[in-house]
This record gives structure tokens, sequence and C-alpha cells, in this order.
């Protein structure tokens, strides 16, 4: 599942979040806290993939000290995904906007 980072509006900045709110979807704020680093560890592979994917075009396999040292598309790449919300903002603000699916595999077993 590809997700556009770049339109995402999730805050770039650390921001409070209403610890009340988060709790609200699952009815318990630790189940809500590991729903969201689950989907915050899933969302920083995909990103970190994406970055070597893009990083991997640009690189350069002489020897040459110059390239080695300035490589600006690499570097403009990079500081793009610096920019970038980061991977627990995009989950916390998807969790709160109830975009994230999740199950819980104990109630499943005692309603068969």
């Amino acid at each position: 599942m590809a997700i556009d980072y770049k339109k995402s509006n999730a805050p770039i900045t650390t921001i409070t979040w209403d610890k009340n709110e988060l709790a609200e979807q699952t009815g318990n704020l630790y189940e809500s806290i590991v729903i969201i680093a689950k989907r915050s560890n899933q969302i920083s592979s995909q990103m970190k993939e994406e970055l070597n994917k893009k990083l991997q075009e640009f690189a350069s396999y002489s020897d040459n000290l110059e390239e080695v040292f300035e490589n600006r598309e690499q570097i403009e790449i990079s500081r793009f995904y610096e920019r970038l919300p980061k991977s627990n903002s995009i989950a916390t603000l998807e969790f709160m906007e109830d975009e994230i699916y999740y199950r819980k595999p104990e109630v499943d077993k005692v309603e068969e």
C-alpha cells in the first residue's frame, strides 16, 4: 500500500494529543498507543525503503573523492525526507481520523 507522505497533513512539529481522545476508539489508552506504534513502524519502513531506492539512483561507485563528498542530488533527497512529517505523527493522525484497520485476535477467537 503506497501512501503519498508528501501530501500528508500530519503536523511536522511535536504536538500534544488529548489522551482521552486517543483512548476513545479502543477504550484503552495503551491499546491505542500500541496500534499507533505498529503503524508508525510500517510507515517508517516504507519511507526508509523509498528513500534508499531514490538514493541508489544517484549512487556513485567510482573512487573519485569529489563525488564522494559532494553528491548534490543525494543531499537534496535526504533533506526533503528530513522535512517530511515523522512516521509517528502520520500514524497518530491516521488513528485519530479512523484510517487504520486493526483487530483483536483474542476477541475473534471468543466469537467463534
